[in-house]
């Protein structure tokens, strides 16, 4: 795949809680089951496995209403208790070579906190399309979910 075929997003919400507990939401297993999934599709908690440290892996399946499933994992390539978060996202089979990464970082706004999400380097998958409107929708649970 040539690199400009090659996509990345970013989104930005500001979460009325503070940048600790936005922290454990997207470390602690518990708090990533609840709203590491689109509306409509679950994430069962026994999937989600965490080891948030640099080299550290993760692995989690989304599961749709008719059981598909839908694996997903990567490794942490940085991690800054509480500023930051980066990790290869992709297919937990699929080589982390050329895996998209994303980058997330948490600005302390006191009572608030500013999450900028930032997917690099994907494309040329099936559902290609869904991606960007399914982290979206994530992210409003966890809005429903800090609120």
């Amino acid at each position: 795949m040539l690199e400009t075929e090659k996509k990345s997003f970013t989104i930005t919400r500001t979460f009325d809680a503070p940048r600790a507990q936005v922290w454990r939401a997207w470390t602690d297993p518990d708090e990533a089951a609840a709203w590491w999934h689109p509306r409509g599709i679950v994430t069962p908690r026994d999937s989600v496995e965490l080891d948030v440290r640099p080299g550290g892996s993760y692995r989690y399946t989304m599961v749709a209403p008719d059981g598909s499933t839908y694996p997903s994992g990567g490794v942490y390539r940085e991690v800054v208790e509480p500023e930051r978060l980066s990790f290869t996202w992709t297919d937990p089979g699929d080589t982390q070579a050329h895996a998209p990464l994303i980058t997330v970082t948490f600005d302390d706004l006191g009572a608030q906190t500013r999450m900028t999400f930032h997917l690099d380097g994907y494309g040329g998958q099936a559902g290609d399309e869904d991606v960007y409107d399914g982290w979206d929708q994530a992210f409003d649970i966890l809005v429903e979910r800090l609120g």
